[in-house]
């Protein structure tokens, strides 16, 4: 019988690690913002390090399907791209300085792959939560588009903000619970590598 119980706990511990769910509202005096650049694991870094986020969840946006798994939105069923939620203080943090930190860890120039990885699910996106951050989004854009620094156009989307699901536990603050898995996987993507060429001393 303990053998059963355990197994039967096992199984429940690694049903709830897979679910993916909507998350919560934003408490009262914080704002959301939501950034695609490629693979989330990457994404959650540059914004932790501000002062004045609170909090980073990794995820997947822009699709169709409810609750999407992981194995679904990278086999393209879903429509999704994975994504990085960012809770901030705005009286610490402006919306302004979290576009950024993002156009500086995107390679803007391609709508199919980010580095190393393909597909649409790892599309390259501002997602705007209200009219204030869809006009700044819409501005940074506009900027990098005309800046001259890139000789084809801008392929990141800025679109209005739909259902974020929160990816699955084992890929939240991955680069904090597996340093070394996660420093190889971003030098064998040629992550940095990339963004240096695209932005230079931006990056510094």
């Amino acid at each position: 019988m303990k053998t059963v119980m355990t197994a039967l706990l096992g199984l429940l511990l690694s049903t709830a690690a897979l679910a993916t769910k909507p998350t919560p509202p934003v408490p009262e005096g914080l704002a959301k913002a939501t950034f695609a650049a490629g693979c989330f694991w990457c994404v959650e870094p540059p914004f932790d390090k501000l002062d004045g986020v609170i909090s980073t969840t990794s995820g997947y946006i822009g699709g169709k399907e409810k609750n999407p798994s992981y194995n679904e939105v990278s086999r393209g069923e879903t429509g999704h791209t994975e994504a990085v939620e960012v809770i901030y203080d705005p009286k610490r943090v402006s919306y302004e300085t979290l576009l950024d930190t993002f156009w500086i860890n995107v390679d803007p120039t391609t709508n199919t792959r980010q580095f190393c990885d393909s597909g649409a699910h790892y599309r390259p996106g501002i997602f705007w939560h209200g009219e204030e951050q869809k006009a700044a989004a819409e501005k940074s854009h506009k900027l990098i588009d005309e800046s001259g620094r890139f000789d084809q156009p801008i392929k990141v989307e800025v679109t209005e903000a739909t259902t974020f699901y929160a990816a699955e536990s084992y890929h939240q603050d991955y680069y904090l619970r597996n340093p070394a898995r996660y420093k190889y996987y971003r030098w064998a993507c040629g992550r940095d590598a990339r963004l240096d060429d695209l932005w230079g001393e931006l990056r510094q």
